[in-house]
């Protein structure tokens, strides 16, 4: 598989599941916006090692994902800088871990810009070129949480719930145009955002570190092991290759077999 010639956004894509989905497009020779928060120096060196490990063109957007003007405008700017954008992964996440009647009003508002309508403004910019090219890759990051509930995660599941539902609304919208459009949903992955809630997790259950991780997040999975990042780019670099050009509309789950019971 080639996607030489071809350019992809990632959003989210400064570590973690977003960095690896775009190393592995670079891999195949696709040109890469990057995109997420970040030390400055350490972004540069994910974008500048991208460049010279694969020999593609990489640039970084500070798009706010809560702001739709700014996630139009890094679609616009990668369109006039690569001439195209054939593959929109919309990885942008953050969580937040409360019971509902704590839940502050403003994590809600901001987990729901981030996990879901970030991914419907860039599939919005996005579209329109994919048609007219008449190719186009869209995958969304969802989660066993687009299928599955957990205590005390009522924003992001509420996101990952509707990723689901927009991803099967742009499938069929797209399904003539030769762009196809899937989610894929791991379980738990070890990145900084599930490192990043262990001390919610703690507080709100009263666990130790140890506890959550065996008791909490390894329990959900009957494998007993973390998805790898490599392991979910490269479904989403299958998602790009011509075999997978029929499928269109699916949640494709990645999780240890935990959605399966």
């Amino acid at each position: 598989m080639s996607l030489k010639s071809k350019s992809a956004v990632v959003t989210g894509s400064t570590s973690g599941i977003g960095l690896a989905i775009a190393r592995a497009l670079a891999g195949e020779g696709a040109n890469i916006v990057l995109n997420g928060f970040g030390e400055p120096d350490q972004i540069e060196r994910a974008r500048s090692g991208i460049e010279s490990e694969f020999g593609v063109k990489a640039h970084y957007s500070d798009a706010d994902m809560t702001k739709p003007d700014q996630i139009a405008a890094m679609v616009r700017e990668a369109e006039q800088r690569f001439g195209s954008v054939d593959v929109l992964v919309n990885n942008a996440g953050i969580q937040f871990v409360s019971p509902i009647e704590d839940f502050p009003g403003d994590k809600w508002e901001r987990i729901l810009a981030i996990n879901l309508s970030s991914a419907f403004y860039g599939m919005r910019a996005a579209i329109p070129g994919m048609k007219a090219r008449g190719w186009g890759r869209i995958i969304n990051t969802a989660s066993a949480h687009s299928l599955v509930a957990s205590p005390f995660k009522s924003a992001y599941v509420a996101a990952k719930h509707g990723i689901a539902g927009l991803t099967k609304t742009a499938a069929l919208e797209l399904a003539a145009h030769h762009v196809t459009v899937n989610c894929i949903s791991p379980g738990y992955v070890w990145t900084p955002l599930v490192e990043a809630q262990i001390p919610d997790t703690m507080k709100a259950r009263g666990l130790t570190k140890e506890q959550v991780i065996q008791d909490v997040l390894l329990k959900a999975q009957p494998t007993k092991e973390f998805v790898t990042v490599d392991q979910v780019a490269a479904l989403a670099l299958f998602l790009c290759s011509e075999a997978a050009s029929q499928i269109t509309g699916a949640n494709l789950t990645m999780d240890g077999g935990w959605t399966a019971e």
